[in-house]
């Protein structure tokens, strides 16, 4: 008779190991192998089954000699792990007397609870100067449970926050899964946010624009004065260095002020006779192609 290699199928590569070797070898390749994870692969259903009936036999310390014992006796510790199409499983000679100690001790196996993935949205002053929020979860019994979550100074957007413990429950005494929650940090009216830089909106008038002048510009945590060439123009952007989105490690970037001329829509008797006489002795014109 061909035996089964349960310590390769484990992957691990001698059967001097200990039992809690043998249950972290199992958890790994579980979770290595599991369906959901190997989607497509046909036979990642009979690797599970393998794995389960490797572990039920090495786990319990009867079995797993008397296992060594056959496998000695019958190839030699000198003989190489394999395990291969055809092989036939010896997975009952083993269940005799020790069958319900194997069974106790699998289902007395502590198993983690799996993680709970969600996700929140926070304001970009929220995630610049740090905030508490408030989540709510339906647990397993529908019931709704509600989670103060600590949003930490200069968080980055698609950053995770783990709560440990707050997943879904264990087996069998294990530790509970965590909770992983993603950040996405929503723009604001005045500020959007790439990666370090802040993007925002400078309006002027025109004559501040023909003229060039010094504007006030708004940072998200205080305003600086910036100086407006002569001519700029509507789409143009000044940067305001180290005024931008500050990162947990200290890290600032850049405040980026897009230029926005914006014309009055009403105007005085002065207003509109000055712009009548410039419009009477100016050449410009932006429709021939020549800007300057």
């Amino acid at each position: 008779m061909v035996f089964k290699n349960y310590y390769k199928i484990l992957g691990l590569e001698t059967s001097h190991v200990s039992i809690e070797e043998i249950k972290i070898a199992y958890r790994q390749a579980a979770k290595k192998h599991h369906p959901d994870l190997n989607v497509g692969d046909k036979l990642a259903e009979e690797k599970i089954k393998d794995i389960n009936e490797a572990y039920k036999i090495l786990s319990v310390p009867a079995s797993k000699r008397k296992y060594d014992r056959t496998w000695n006796a019958r190839y030699g510790k000198a003989q190489k792990a394999f395990s291969g199409k055809g092989e036939r499983t010896i997975f009952t000679m083993f269940l005799g007397n020790v069958e319900q100690e194997v069974k106790n001790v699998y289902n007395k196996t502590a198993i983690k609870g799996e993680n709970i993935e969600t996700e929140i949205n926070v304001g970009i002053q929220e995630a610049f100067y740090g905030a508490e929020k408030m989540i709510a979860l339906r647990t397993i019994e529908g019931n709704i449970k509600n989670l103060s979550i600590t949003i930490p100074q200069g968080i980055q957007n698609g950053e995770k926050i783990r709560l440990i413990g707050q997943g879904k429950p264990s087996e069998n005494d294990g530790k509970n899964g965590d909770l992983l929650i993603k950040i996405n940090i929503e723009d604001s009216k005045s500020f959007k946010l790439k990666g370090n830089d802040i993007y925002t909106d400078l309006l002027l008038t025109p004559w501040e624009a023909a003229l060039g002048a010094k504007a006030n510009v708004m940072s998200i945590d205080d305003e600086t004065n910036v100086y407006i060439p002569q001519g700029i123009q509507t789409g143009e952007r000044i940067k305001i260095p180290n005024k931008g989105y500050k990162d947990t490690n200290g890290i600032r970037g850049d405040l980026i002020a897009e230029i926005k001329v914006v014309v009055p829509k009403q105007l005085t008797k002065q207003e509109k006779a000055i712009f009548e006489k410039l419009n009477e002795i100016s050449n410009f014109n932006p429709r021939n192609g020549k800007i300057s």
